[in-house]
């Protein structure tokens, strides 16, 4: 039987205990510790085999980077059209702040409008590569939406637990791809303690953060797609917005895999970890100098992406940030309100809330001194506005909008 997996894929391992785990089966965390587990690649071949400037013969999506994604050329993908999302200049921004090179990664073009339908494409196929049936997962909203699309085009049954209070474009997305869809008090932690009794292994394959091994590899295409479009000289910094930290991980990965390639021109960026005020463990791990981040109490935030009380992967997070001699951050409510004005206000996008607390937390960065105004930066906006109706409400009736809420034609 042809296997569905690349040659230079050559296993997976857990990040905290370097077990080592074949593909010969379906492998979800690590046997021995129950850490994630990370696929790992023969990037020697890879570097002797396939040349930097081959992908422009392979499409415009995520898929351009097969030659380092784990399945077979012959392995027959579900794809939507992942990826491939542009890296956006922000003059405007950059001016008022008094930075040189701004660049914002705009990631609501994907399908489902968010960064969630690299992981989840990933991690279907990975799905669909093992046999499995069906997948769930517990979501903040964008991730389910992700899921629920891919598992639709897959033909796998979806099952998804998501907070009470998930803005509701989340659950009828959901619904309208034929998921099912379960609302329960509280934040993400407790939608995973009831997943796990609603949709319990073997018959429902987790695809939740860090849960299988693949999403991550979706997620690491971001550094690919930003390396290849800054000419492949990475910027100076990046602010990413944390909550599972798939993506900031991701790139992690992506930047070291880079750089054994050969294929960078100057070193990796540092990485900064961006979270809000009412849920920030590892910004607050992070300073302590812990290696794990305590579970956050009482969780609030509007930014349903970065309520994430209790990262499964904090380890991974941490050792990311601070190996990259990044730092992280924590922004109050306003100041990411604030930030989303201004991506819409000085140019023209309607950012979700995740978008705004990264340009809250540059702003406090750059008055701190601890990014230069002459460096090379890139933001992110992980997913439209559009699913956020009460953050935008918020955000205009707020003493920062230039327009009270009368004004800018808001029903109180």
């Amino acid at each position: 039987m042809t296997s569905p997996f690349q040659s230079a894929l050559v296993g997976l391992e857990c990040f905290d205990c370097a077990a080592r785990a074949d593909l010969a089966a379906p492998r979800s965390v690590c046997e021995r510790c129950g850490r994630p587990l990370v696929a790992r690649y023969d990037l020697a071949a890879v570097r002797a085999e396939v040349p930097r400037d081959a992908f422009g013969r392979h499409g415009t999506d995520l898929w351009r980077y097969r030659a380092v994604l784990p399945f077979a050329p012959s392995f027959p993908l579900v794809r939507l059209g992942e990826g491939g999302t542009p890296l956006l200049p922000l003059p405007r921004l950059a001016g008022a702040l008094g930075l040189e090179r701004l660049w914002l990664k705009e990631e609501s073009p994907n399908p489902t409008q968010s960064f969630k339908a690299r992981g989840l494409a990933l991690a279907v196929n990975g799905a669909l590569a093992w046999g499995r049936r069906g997948i769930a997962l517990p979501s903040a909203g964008n991730a389910g939406s992700a899921a629920a699309a891919y598992a639709a085009a897959a033909g796998l049954a979806c099952r998804v637990t998501i907070p009470e209070d998930t803005p509701e474009p989340f659950a009828l997305q959901m619904t309208a791809f034929g998921a099912e869809v379960r609302r329960v008090p509280g934040t993400l932690s407790e939608c995973g303690r009831v997943l796990a009794e609603w949709a319990g292994a073997p018959e429902w394959w987790n695809v939740a953060t860090f849960r299988e091994p693949f999403r991550l590899e979706g997620k690491k295409t971001l550094g690919y797609e930003i390396a290849e479009q800054l000419g492949w000289r990475p910027p100076d910094v990046i602010l990413y917005p944390t909550g599972g930290g798939t993506g900031l991980v991701g790139m992690a990965k992506a930047f070291r895999e880079l750089e054994a390639l050969g294929w960078l021109t100057g070193p990796a960026p540092r990485l900064v970890a961006v979270q809000v005020a009412g849920c920030a463990p590892i910004v607050r791990a992070f300073e302590r100098n812990a290696a794990r981040a305590e579970p956050w109490a009482d969780a609030t935030t509007v930014a349903s992406g970065l309520r994430v009380p209790a990262p499964f992967a904090d380890t991974l997070i941490l050792d990311a940030v601070r190996a990259s001699g990044g730092t992280a951050v924590a922004v109050g409510e306003d100041e990411m309100l604030g930030g989303m004005l201004e991506l819409a206000a000085r140019e023209g996008l309607y950012a979700c809330p995740e978008g705004g607390a990264t340009i809250a937390a540059l702003r406090a960065l750059l008055a701190r001194g601890a990014i230069a105004r002459d460096a090379r930066v890139v933001v992110f906006d992980t997913g439209s506005g559009l699913a956020y109706p009460e953050a935008w409400r918020a955000a205009l009736a707020s003493p920062r909008s230039a327009r009270g809420p009368r004004q800018a034609g808001v029903v109180a």
